[in-house]
């Protein structure tokens, strides 16, 4: 088997210590070797999270998270108002009405950026107890300005709940700041883990407003309270637990502010290059983008066709779009562990494999294009 590349907006590529750290022997989740690691965790977590609220820790995919949320603050036939502009926003929508609630979607086209104004228009039309956002949406590679788009919910007495589960560590995301009430995120994505944790940052407001809906494995007070002394209520995954240690320790090494910039300069790489082969963005082409870079297929072409002659070719794994952007659209990751030569790679293999198709592209020029934007440009 030849080099393997993976260049998706998650999982994302893991670092060689984080893997390590995941391979050491496994160690009992109530021994006094763990409980150290655990505290810490729970501790890094406030601080990526950027609150002094708990973070509350589960064994389970970013979906887990989101279901944490959805289990503890719906109760069926109450009021709530998701904004959706792409996949993750219509899994809100999903979650929330299998819960029961009575579900009022705000809806932008997939590539749409949702607005405050719009927000707070349809709020004063229908009150919601809970107003449920994506930061960023990666089917779409659209990052929405959660901060305005809060206060708009705030301003009608709403909770707010944030999906971040790509956006945590990669762009800002300012739990207390902004008022967020609840934050999900999941590990494998810029906290550079593999997959297999969730976590979710609630406010005091949030835990106050537990619903009436069964919960048991995702139930917030439960997970409190173990927290709070350390005794997790069911098993932990702990070998992932001791890589995201490590995988926090060199998050913070680098610097949370340092690690936004870098995110921004990718982003600008990705897109510099893009534009410079002669393709379409279908991601706005703006600093705020900086998770993931989707592309338009050239007319005629099929980003399926890219997705696996890049696969196959080089063993390079890059996103397909999703729903009825399937084939349309192919996006370009780069949240987490990636530098800038990652992006670098990632275009000199869309290039090849769109030019061995027959597409009409630039071709030996991406990759200068790529460096010079994310090198020359300063970021405000």
């Amino acid at each position: 088997m030849g080099k393997r590349y993976l260049f998706t907006p998650g999982p994302t590529p893991v670092p060689p210590e984080v893997l390590a750290a995941v391979g050491a022997p496994v160690i009992h989740h109530r021994s006094p070797e763990f409980l150290p690691v655990y505290e810490r965790v729970l501790t890094r977590l406030r601080d990526v999270c950027r609150t002094e609220n708990d973070v509350l820790l589960f064994g389970s995919s970013g979906t887990g998270a989101f279901e944490s949320a959805v289990a503890n603050l719906v109760s069926p036939g109450e009021p709530h108002l998701v904004v959706s502009a792409g996949s993750f926003g219509d899994r809100w929508v999903a979650m929330t009405t299998a819960y029961g609630a009575d579900v009022d979607v705000l809806r932008y086209a997939w590539g749409e950026t949702p607005d405050a104004d719009d927000l707070r228009a349809r709020l004063r039309e229908r009150e919601a107890k809970v107003v449920w956002l994506v930061h960023s949406e990666t089917s779409t590679g659209v990052v929405a300005d959660v901060q305005a788009l809060a206060a708009a919910a705030k301003e009608a007495g709403a909770l707010v709940v944030v999906d971040a589960v790509s956006s945590l560590g990669a762009v800002p995301c300012e739990t207390d700041a902004w008022g967020l009430d609840v934050v999900v995120a999941g590990s494998q994505k810029a906290l550079m883990c593999p997959p297999g944790l969730g976590l979710a940052a609630v406010s005091e407001a949030a835990l106050g407003a537990t619903g009436s809906s069964p919960r048991f494995y995702f139930d917030w007070e439960r997970t409190r309270k173990a927290q709070q002394t350390l005794d997790a209520p069911v098993t932990l995954p702990v070998s992932l637990v001791t890589g995201l240690d490590v995988a926090l320790g060199l998050l913070f090494e680098e610097g949370l502010e340092a690690a936004f910039e870098r995110h921004v300069r990718l982003g600008r790489a990705a897109r510099a290059g893009v534009k410079a082969l002669g393709l379409e963005l279908f991601s706005p082409d703006e600093d705020r983008s900086a998770v993931v870079t989707a592309v338009r297929t050239p007319n005629g072409f099929d980003a399926t066709d890219v997705v696996k002659g890049v696969r196959d070719r080089f063993g390079m794994t890059i996103a397909n779009g999703q729903g009825e952007f399937k084939g349309k659209i192919f996006r370009l990751g780069h949240i987490g562990w990636f530098d800038v030569f990652d992006i670098t790679t990632q275009l000199a293999a869309v290039e090849i494999v769109l030019a061995d198709l027959g597409a009409d592209v630039e071709r030996g020029v991406a990759v200068t294009a790529a460096l010079e934007a994310f090198e020359t440009q300063p970021v405000s």
